[in-house]
């Protein structure tokens, strides 16, 4: 491995001229490649490809949700009516009291959309804690490496910070407005058992679980897809990282 203080650039000015002499154009053709092909990123420039890569990553999920029906006008990530709650909405729709689900469906993918800025900086903060030997075995590993790495580090950790921001935009949309409304009046349905579950908690980890997708999708398009790096040290370690996963 070259050393950290030695960049791609210069170490193909310094050496590149050397292989020819030795090896000669012809030689490198029957090789299979050019020299950039069998030359290793140095460990800074791997942490940092793997960092431009989750922010960009990041700042491009979370564009996406934060705007209208970002969450609400996309199936993979649309938050339904909580599963253990769907009894609720089927019965109020049999009654004829469709229109107070769909209007808490709506208002709980808005107050999704409008709390998605907030994971912003919590996402940038993450990717910065990111250590080396991290950045070099996600660098080599699946397609959704990065994404399972930062969900299992720092899931719980955007989820304390998220989810009073959910809570603040569920109250500002009437989501918890329209959840109450629902629940009260199923609730006074004969022969139905309570249902109270937990908004907040619930729309919290939906919106995660979107953001997460999301951030999935760009992880797999900057790997697959050169045109997504947007900085050279990202197209010339993900490369790299591509030719030596085979």
């Amino acid at each position: 491995m070259l050393p950290d203080n030695i960049n791609m650039k210069k170490w193909r000015l310094i050496f590149l001229p050397l292989l020819f002499l030795v090896a000669g154009c012809d030689e490198l053709k029957n090789l299979g490649g050019t020299v950039e092909d069998y030359m290793q990123p140095s460990t800074s420039e791997m942490v940092m490809a793997l960092k431009q890569a989750l922010e960009t990553g990041t700042g491009r999920a979370v564009e996406e949700l934060n705007q209208q029906d970002g969450y609400f006008g996309d199936a993979a990530v649309k938050i339904l009516f909580p599963p253990e709650a769907q009894k609720v909405a089927n019965t109020l729709r049999d009654i004829g009291a469709g229109k107070i689900v769909d209007d808490f469906v709506l208002s709980l993918n808005r107050a999704a959309e409008d709390a998605a800025k907030e994971a912003g900086p919590i996402f940038v903060n993450a990717v910065k804690q990111m250590t080396i030997a991290d950045a070099r075995n996600i660098l080599l590993g699946a397609d959704d490496a990065a994404t399972e790495y930062f969900r299992s580090k720092t899931r719980q950790q955007l989820y304390n910070s998220f989810q009073p921001k959910i809570k603040s935009a569920l109250d500002r949309s009437y989501a918890t407005k329209y959840w109450k409304d629902i629940t009260t009046r199923y609730n006074q349905l004969p022969g139905v058992q309570d249902v109270n579950a937990d908004l907040p908690n619930y729309a919290a980890d939906r919106a995660l679980d979107g953001l997460f997708l999301k951030l999935k999708d760009e992880e797999e398009k900057i790997r697959d897809n050169p045109a997504a790096r947007t900085t050279e040290v990202m197209k010339e370690v993900f490369s790299w990282a591509k030719r030596e996963k085979g």
